[in-house]
């Protein structure tokens, strides 16, 4: 997965590029897998993030990483997922900073990734991590770019 965008900054924003399970599971049990997230509090730190029933911040146990892109607010960058069978692996630009590892038993509980997920794109406002410092409310109307979204995949062999 590859997403191009610019996101807002400003106090209380907190864009996301983010993958749900298709079909009928109870969030963390299917799996998430977080793309991009940026709190408006912390700009230019971008963060790569899985959630599962085993890892997630409910329980403080979440898996992820984070990388400072300074100009994340000014510029277009591409964020990017590699998804495979052995790993889920984070990156902004090509430049890789978080992988998460299927441990290979086969427990969903730590690797649910065995099924199709869909794309959601938005911006809250506020919320527990995004207005942890407050809302700037001098700060909108903001707006997330995105110039594209692509969904790679390997060919059957």
């Amino acid at each position: 997965y590859e997403v191009r965008a610019k996101v807002p900054g400003g106090r209380g924003t907190w864009p996301a590029a983010w993958l749900l399970p298709a079909g009928n599971f109870n969030w963390p049990a299917g799996g998430e897998i977080d793309i991009l997230e940026h709190v408006g509090h912390d700009p230019g730190q971008v963060h790569g993030t899985v959630h599962t029933t085993r890892y997630n911040h409910s329980r403080g146990t979440e898996r992820g990483g984070e990388m400072r892109v300074r100009d994340a607010c000014d510029a277009f960058h591409r964020y990017q997922v590699l998804w495979t069978p052995e790993a889920i692996n984070f990156g902004v630009d090509d430049v890789g900073f978080y992988s998460f590892r299927n441990d290979g038993r086969g427990n969903p509980d730590t690797w649910p990734f065995d099924h199709p997920f869909y794309m959601i794109l938005n911006i809250a406002v506020g919320g527990v991590w995004g207005g942890a410092e407050g809302i700037d409310n001098n700060a909108f109307p903001q707006r997330m770019e995105v110039d594209y979204v692509r969904v790679f995949q390997r060919p059957a062999n």
